[in-house]
């Protein structure tokens, strides 16, 4: 059931629709500065029109209403759309708020004219904020992916030689990191069919007990795909906070260079490769 004063608004905005919707998509475009077309404005925002027009023939002006449904649903895409495409909050908002200035000379030049505008306003309003809610909900969603694609670019698993791989480490280690590192170390040890792994902690800039517990975790996963782990990048400051802390690091390798650490490895396969062929002898 449509009250009066949504009647009233409902027949002015089915009369000047084309009018509105044409004003609408200039001052949207003005706000964009032409970053997007008056083509794809003009069928984005013709759409939004219709939509709260039939929210209206529907169920009045509540637009958090069942009947604002289809409304709610294209805003949402619209924010969406506007935040992939590097929008701000306050410009992809302006595609709403921006309809009450265009209807408020139309609408508010009597008395009962201006009583149903402010009730359409409160309507565009809590619209406004939907698109405002919407918009910092892809924002996070962007930026969550960015920092796990960060967090894979940022620690890669590299092939040293046939049987070793790398784990070169920067930055800080925490839970997170550490979870990638060892997913992308052992599936690269199934892949490269590797029994050695180096992890280097050259870039790593602090060494504490929570560093520590997170490397002897990547290490025990290592070692139960059955690689044998070396931790390289021993600095002189990194062995006194090691000792000073008493972090121990028990039967795992160490050394203070990548290229020790790579020859100790090599070593160890080569005397493997010997055990081996005595065995077959």
């Amino acid at each position: 059931m449509v009250d009066e004063g949504a009647r009233v608004l409902l027949d002015r905005l089915v009369t000047g629709r084309e009018e509105f919707v044409a004003q609408w998509t200039g001052r949207v475009g003005e706000e964009l500065r032409g970053r997007l077309s008056t083509v794809e404005l003009s069928r984005e925002l013709g759409e939004l029109y219709e939509a709260v027009v039939a929210g209206l023939s529907a169920g009045g002006l509540d637009g958090r209403g069942e009947s604002f449904g289809e409304a709610r649903s294209l805003l949402i895409e619209l924010s969406r759309t506007r935040a992939r495409q590097g929008f701000t909050p306050t410009e992809t908002a302006r595609s709403v708020f921006a309809l009450k200035e265009v209807l408020e000379p139309a609408l508010a030049a009597d008395a009962e004219g201006a009583r149903v505008y402010l009730q359409f306003a409160r309507l565009l309003d809590d619209l406004g904020l939907l698109t405002t809610e919407a918009y910092v909900r892809t924002r996070e969603e962007i930026i969550s992916s960015q920092a796990e694609q960060l967090l894979e670019l940022s620690t890669p698993v590299v092939k040293l030689w046939d049987g070793v791989v790398g784990v070169p480490l920067v930055g800080t280690l925490d839970s997170a990191r550490t979870q990638v590192v060892m997913e992308k170390l052992l599936q690269t040890l199934v892949d490269s069919d590797s029994t050695h792994a180096i992890i280097d902690i050259t870039g790593v800039a602090t060494v504490d007990t929570q560093v520590a517990q997170h490397l002897l975790k990547t290490v025990v996963a290592a070692r139960m795909m059955g690689a044998q782990c070396i931790i390289s990048g021993i600095r002189p400051q990194i062995a006194q906070t090691i000792v000073a802390l008493g972090i121990e690091f028990g039967d795992i390798p160490t050394n203070a260079s990548l290229s020790d650490a790579l020859r100790q490895a090599l070593k160890e396969i080569a005397a493997n490769a010997e055990d081996d062929v005595r065995g077959l002898l």
